[in-house]
């Protein structure tokens, strides 16, 4: 019986093993053997996840001719990842990818370290601030003090809290999109939204637009739904939206979806103005596409002299071709699972229905409590917390940054959580690994990708401040240092100042 439980084509191991050489290495970098090339870039995938533990890996003559190297290679490179415990092999059965007994399975996502086990580590995965206190606490104490009335019921509201629906639309109709609490779902998180949204809208095998690079749990969570994801390059210097590529994509490939993030984009910080909104909401309704907006930054606007275009959804109110992804997580706090879809009422009902099927609905008490928090101001003052913070975060970390990596290239957003940086011609998926064994964990650009994309990027996001954000500097440049000189294989030992 066969051990492996995927597949791993040779055309598209290829590609990603190629993205990681599209960057040259740093001067000084030494070279090593062509195998041991092949088999640290196979190792790194499997160590990012980007390619599965227990996938059949191609055969090694259908990888040589993919990659135009000898037979050979391929199999002293297999031979090595087998000696190291990251490969496993059967006559009859082919070979197929393993992490070595004591490692940690890789992560898909960006998940963050739990809390215990942080230990020196500075975790610079997640894009997620600490709670905004005392709001937090006060926003529970209200939810319990309104609380029995509800505990009188079966406590199963598909569509959400009536009272919080109600608020949510209230809240966009203050924005200048009159909204009605049918046209509002609660979910479970944005992650919850979007889990219902591709599984409503895009079956397996349906193709979905997404900005390239976009946030990688989602890129994450649409591949496992069996999407067919289509990127969509940004402009030039990931600015913002390239307006033609995506009139052409939504025409040539007839997306089922498209996926943006217009305010404060994960990971670039690219703000859209209101033209290309207007255009983008245009294009989508003339190709029969629906667009997803994910609203879930755009309350983190840092510099005080932006005013902030109007949302996407003003250019389509009634929700037909727009449907508005929102939540808690980000402006408030991650440990508040609320999120919401606003689109039309037909849609909601849809998005209802279906639901019935996944989780039946959204914790009530986490529902008062932000209820509570919107109704009585709470909120603002929370998000205004968040907003000083992460500003005070950003200044510390692009500080840093410039200072121990001068040639690490980035533009500072004027709002979300995200600093992407170009690293000087380093490897992103090197650094990420170099960097957990000098004590600092951080997301390379691949994650953000698609089929091995952006390998010449990292993202830091403003997660951490002050002599806290100097030291994360000081370990990045050190992972630098080891990988500019070659020494970042699986062997080099981290120096000793920054180990635990």
């Amino acid at each position: 019986m066969a051990q492996w439980t995927s597949a791993v084509g040779p055309a598209q191991l290829a590609r990603q093993l190629q993205a990681q050489q599209a960057r040259p290495a740093g001067p000084g970098a030494r070279k090593p053997p062509a195998y041991r090339a092949l088999a640290d870039g196979i190792r790194l995938l499997v160590l990012e996840g980007r390619v599965p533990v227990a996938a059949r890996l191609p055969a090694e003559r259908e990888l040589a001719l993919a990659l135009a190297v000898s037979r050979t290679t391929v199999a002293a490179a297999y031979e090595a990842l087998r000696t190291e415990g990251f490969l496993e092999s059967r006559r009859g059965a082919g070979s197929w990818t393993a992490v070595p007994a004591g490692n940690p399975l890789p992560a898909r996502g960006l998940e963050p370290l739990p809390p215990e086990s942080l230990g020196s580590m500075i975790d610079l995965g997640c894009a997620a601030l600490p709670a905004p206190e005392p709001w937090l606490s006060r926003g529970f104490q209200g939810a319990l003090e309104e609380l029995p009335p509800y505990a009188h019921t079966h406590g199963d509201y598909p569509a959400g809290l009536p009272a919080l629906r109600q608020m949510l639309a209230d809240r966009y109709t203050a924005r200048g999109i009159p909204t009605m609490p049918e046209q509002i779902m609660v979910t479970t998180g944005a992650m919850g939204a979007m889990d219902a949204i591709c599984h409503l809208f895009a079956g397996r095998g349906e193709r979905i637009a997404v900005e390239s690079p976009s946030y990688a749990n989602i890129l994450q969570l649409m591949r496992e739904a069996g999407a067919r994801l289509v990127p969509v390059a940004m402009s030039e210097g990931l600015g913002s939206w390239d307006l033609g590529r995506w009139r052409q994509v939504l025409r040539d490939a007839a997306p089922r979806l498209a996926y943006v993030v217009a305010d404060f984009h994960n990971p670039t910080g690219a703000l859209a103005d209101e033209g290309q909104r207007r255009q983008l909401v245009e294009a989508a309704r003339s190709a029969g596409t629906v667009l997803v907006v994910d609203e879930t930054m755009s309350e983190l606007h840092l510099d005080d002299d932006l005013e902030m275009p109007r949302p996407v959804c003003a250019f389509d109110p009634a929700g037909s071709t727009v449907l508005t992804v929102g939540s808690a997580s980000k402006a408030f706090w991650a440990g508040m699972r609320i999120g919401w879809v606003r689109a039309a009422p037909d849609v909601i009902r849809s998005l209802v229905a279906a639901r019935a099927y996944a989780d039946l609905g959204t914790p009530v008490l986490e529902q008062l409590g932000v209820n509570w928090l919107m109704r009585t101001g709470g909120w603002e003052e929370a998000v205004g917390l968040r907003r000083d913070q992460a500003r005070e975060n950003r200044d510390a970390l692009v500080a840093a940054v410039r200072r121990e990596l001068p040639d690490w290239e980035f533009v500072v957003p004027r709002g979300g959580l995200t600093l992407w940086v170009r690293t000087g011609g380093l490897s992103g998926s090197r650094l990420a690994e170099v960097g957990e064994r000098v004590g600092v964990r951080v997301p390379s650009g691949p994650r953000f990708g698609v089929d091995g994309a952006f390998e010449g990027f990292v993202r830091l996001p403003f997660t951490v401040g002050g002599p806290v954000a100097d030291e994360a500097a000081v370990r990045l440049a050190a992972a630098a240092r080891l990988v500019e000189s070659g020494a970042g294989g699986g062997g080099a030992e981290p120096p000793r100042s920054f180990v635990a």
